[in-house]
């Protein structure tokens, strides 16, 4: 038995990220790319739960919440990519279940639906082994908080100074591809001039002391020989 997802938001690539994580999960993620797509979609696959991003092309994500809540359907976890307390307590008291900021973690927010449906007494599916081919990642849930400057290892934040936190956006925004030190430092100039006499792989260390469950053995921050290095977390 899987959870029917229906997730409300129009960033395509995200879609296509938290797709693959629930497929292999063994959950099915239904997508629409704006508040038209998402009320066409719940009447039509009845999902367990919908995730709705506030900021969407054609409709004030308040009111879609609204309009949602009102049907009492499936619960309800907000996304958004703002700090605004004011907002999480409107959506809040709109009808919304949850409320999760990005970048997400994956992890999480399957927690989260889990929670969230044992809470309104909907039957929670145990969720398959992962396939040899995918293993989890070692070490503590990673969330990124660009905007703090900061990263949340299992919950707990983790500091990084300016230059750092962009080097590690630069990476994860490029997950999978090779990001070279031409480019991080060039990103590392227009921020520190320490990085004018510290070679980015010093840089580099830094952050996987702070981040990296085994930083000899990073598994998040990879190097590739001669070229530069990727990012393989599972950060969003």
């Amino acid at each position: 038995m899987s959870i029917r997802i229906l997730f409300i938001d129009d960033d395509v690539k995200l879609q296509s990220l938290l797709k693959e994580y629930f497929s292999r999960k063994g959950h099915e993620m239904i997508t629409a790319l704006d508040g038209a797509g998402g009320v066409e979609a719940l009447d039509r696959v009845s999902p367990d739960i919908v995730i709705l991003d506030l900021m969407l092309p054609d409709v004030d994500g308040f009111d879609l919440l609204r309009t949602l809540s009102r049907r009492s359907g499936p619960p309800i976890i907000m996304l958004t990519a703002t700090e605004d307390e004011t907002d999480r307590i409107i959506g809040l008291e709109m009808g919304a279940d949850d409320y999760l900021h990005k970048p997400i973690n994956p992890r999480e927010l399957l927690a989260r639906i889990k929670v969230v449906l044992r809470r309104t007494g909907r039957t929670v599916p145990d969720t398959p082994a992962e396939p040899e081919q995918s293993p989890p990642s070692p070490g503590k849930s990673f969330i990124f908080k660009p905007e703090r400057n900061q990263v949340l290892l299992d919950g707990n934040p983790v500091e990084l100074t300016t230059v750092e936190c962009d080097i590690l956006h630069t990476l994860i925004k490029a997950k999978g591809r090779v990001v070279t030190r031409d480019r991080l430092m060039d990103l590392a100039r227009g921020r520190d001039f320490e990085a004018f006499d510290r070679s980015i792989d010093v840089h580099i260390s830094r952050i996987r002391k702070k981040i990296e469950h085994t930083p000899s053995r990073p598994e998040r921050i990879k190097t590739i020989w001669g070229k530069g290095y990727t990012w393989e977390g599972d950060a969003l």
